[in-house]
């Protein structure tokens, strides 16, 4: 009989089902998913990966202020949504774009912010997407909050809370996992751990065997995966995500991936890593490893591959011509949407910036 302590336990070495040479492997507790799930999975990261690069070209053109690729993550970010239903909740990071696209949100309106335009971009109520965070792990307790107000209405919705490994570190996450347990909150906590917080590698942040072993002190079970199979990743987050709609309290998932670009456009990777570092991950894109395994399966064929890149091609056009124009900026929008019921303050701040405004142009 499985004991509390063993069931907290995350496995031993992360769960991987198809390796990076395409390679499906057995595993004792997982299964692989189906093959129309796989497929769609295939679309999605090929739309995922062209959306992470159409975004990066558009910060070198000056139309995106900042943006934070997941370019080699894109399993984990899709996997992220592919398990939730319509109800759920997604609780982004900064780098979690992709994502909040899957999730149904306009490529247009996921940017938004990153171009420096709008307080959000998106509304978050429409597609049960919260504002994107920027300050590490803020979202978390915000994210535990939802989920325990769900339980608390006897609804069956499953929170998904996106962090880095570097959020791990932050006093956020801890609260919110302490939080979630005490409260058996429905909310899947997953960690992208790519490496590096910024310039701070995992080795300066943890001495812990895993971040997934930092569930055990709240008494949250935790579970490894291949951040790069897309496969492991739908049956762990799968399984995860049903354990807490069944009213088994929150989950610790970990996947191990790795931050093959900058940490953004304004930062200089080759001053803390070297290209030798990055060169082992390349081989283990997700793309390329389910492309292998849906090759050798004879499900790839000419009509899914043109489909794929129809999809992709669509997202960068519309990326295109959405952000290239100009935007028409109205600075009175600074104090829209702050509080509910504007303040005394606000209003002579407005006041302020309106009499500022037309002195400009008397």
């Amino acid at each position: 009989m499985t004991t509390v302590e063993e069931r907290l336990l995350p496995s031993a070495d992360p769960v991987c089902l198809i390796d990076q040479h395409g390679v499906p492997h057995d595993h004792p507790s997982y299964e692989l998913p189906t093959k129309d799930a796989l497929l769609d999975g295939y679309a999605q990261l090929v739309k995922g990966r062209r959306f992470n690069d159409q975004a990066s070209a558009l910060v070198r053109q000056g139309r995106l202020a900042v943006y934070p690729s997941s370019h080699g993550q894109e399993a984990c970010q899709l996997a992220a949504t592919m398990v939730l239903r319509e109800g759920d909740w997604l609780f982004p990071t900064y780098r979690d774009s992709v994502s909040i696209v899957s999730r149904g949100v306009d490529p247009i309106e996921t940017l938004t912010l990153l171009r420096g335009d709008w307080h959000s971009g998106y509304d978050p109520y429409l597609h049960h997407v919260a504002p994107q965070s920027t300050p590490l792990a803020t979202q978390l307790p915000h994210a535990v909050g939802v989920a325990h107000a769900a339980r608390l209405k006897g609804e069956d919705t499953v929170v998904m809370a996106l962090v880095g490994d570097g959020g791990t570190s932050e006093g956020d996450f801890h609260e919110a996992l302490n939080f979630a347990a005490v409260f058996h909150a429905p909310v899947v906590f997953f960690i992208q751990n790519n490496e590096y917080a910024i310039s701070v590698p995992l080795s300066k942040q943890t001495a812990a065997p895993s971040l997934a072993h930092k569930g055990i002190g709240y008494g949250v079970p935790g579970e490894r995966a291949d951040g790069n199979d897309l496969a492991g990743l739908l049956a762990v987050l799968g399984r995860a995500v049903q354990r807490a709609r069944a009213g088994e309290g929150p989950q610790l998932i970990e996947a191990h991936t790795y931050r093959v670009q900058a940490h953004t456009n304004a930062d200089d990777a080759t001053r803390y890593r070297q290209d030798a570092e990055v060169a082992p991950w390349l081989d283990r894109d997700p793309i390329q490893r389910l492309t292998t395994y849906l090759d050798q399966q004879g499900w790839l064929d000419d009509d899914v591959r043109q489909r794929a890149e129809a999809g992709a091609a669509e997202v960068a056009a519309a990326l295109r011509a959405g952000l290239m124009p100009e935007p028409e900026v109205d600075p009175a929008e600074l104090f829209t949407h702050l509080y509910a019921t504007e303040t005394q303050q606000l209003r002579e701040q407005a006041a302020f910036l309106r009499d500022e405004l037309a002195r400009e142009e008397a």
